[in-house]
């Protein structure tokens, strides 16, 4: 039976922290009894002052396979990044993936990646493939926004994908080995930090078509969120070209447009 650990990451969710635990771990834990996967789920609590610890804590009472890491440091990309590590840690996991909080994967359509990767490195949800089904159907300002955002990241990375940005991804171990400890990324750019150093090894990642649910729209701020995400793609630029020694004096004028727009 094959070992897979899944993370998820979690700031301040104390509001859909306990459905998603209880739907996740319930469809997992019935594969694990019928010896199809063997799962471990590994909530990345990270700079919370809310009680997503204590819900996590009585999922954990219910279902076995979950577990939990708790951090003051914060930023999806520093919980993941962590979330791997741990994961690492267990000789016998030979899969490692991630999957936002708010449930907008279900455990079905995730585990149509654990089903899908065949012989690739990795493998990425994505909501903009022909077969790929939304409910309900996204704003234009947050699909243009989107498009704009996926021409950047393939003009910059030569990531030939059409969804870099989807909260649910599967990598193999061997892959996560060697890719893990040039990570840097703590916040937007996490996603393509990570298939940027899968590329530059030249590891095979599957793009896949899913069924995605959009709940997480009530708090996203969608302007802020795409400056923040232009300014940390630009960043991950600059530290992956021959001007990262120059980096040090753009830093402090990130840093204050990062303050402002945080």
């Amino acid at each position: 039976m094959e070992k897979f650990s899944i993370i998820i990451p979690a700031y301040n969710e104390e509001k859909r922290i306990g459905r998603t635990l209880e739907v996740y771990g319930s469809f997992f834990s019935r594969l694990k009894k019928q010896k199809i996967l063997d799962t471990e789920i590994l909530v990345v609590i990270n700079n919370t002052s809310d009680k997503t610890e204590d819900i996590v804590k009585l999922c954990q009472k219910k279902y076995r396979v979950i577990d939990y890491l708790n951090f003051k440091e914060g930023g999806k990309g520093f919980a993941i990044i962590e979330g791997f590590k741990y994961a690492l840690k267990n000789k016998k996991v030979n899969l490692i993936g991630f999957v936002d909080a708010d449930m907008a994967t279900s455990p079905e359509a995730y585990y149509d990646l654990i089903k899908n990767i065949s012989n690739n490195y990795g493998i990425i949800a994505s909501r903009y493939l022909p077969s790929s089904k939304v409910n309900p159907k996204q704003k234009f300002s947050r699909i243009f926004i989107s498009r704009i955002f996926n021409i950047l990241v393939k003009v910059l990375f030569l990531l030939n994908y059409k969804d870099t940005q989807c909260g649910a991804k599967l990598f193999r171990r061997k892959a996560l080995e060697k890719i893990v400890p040039k990570l840097g990324m703590t916040q937007w750019a996490i996603d393509i930090d990570l298939l940027y150093n899968l590329k530059k090894e030249n590891l095979s990642v599957k793009e896949f078509p899913t069924i995605w649910s959009d709940k997480s729209a009530s708090k996203l701020n969608t302007k802020k969120a795409s400056i923040q995400m232009f300014f940390a793609v630009l960043q991950l630029r600059i530290l992956n070209s021959p001007f990262k020694r120059f980096w040090k004096f753009f830093e402090p004028m990130v840093g204050i447009v990062w303050r402002i727009v945080k």
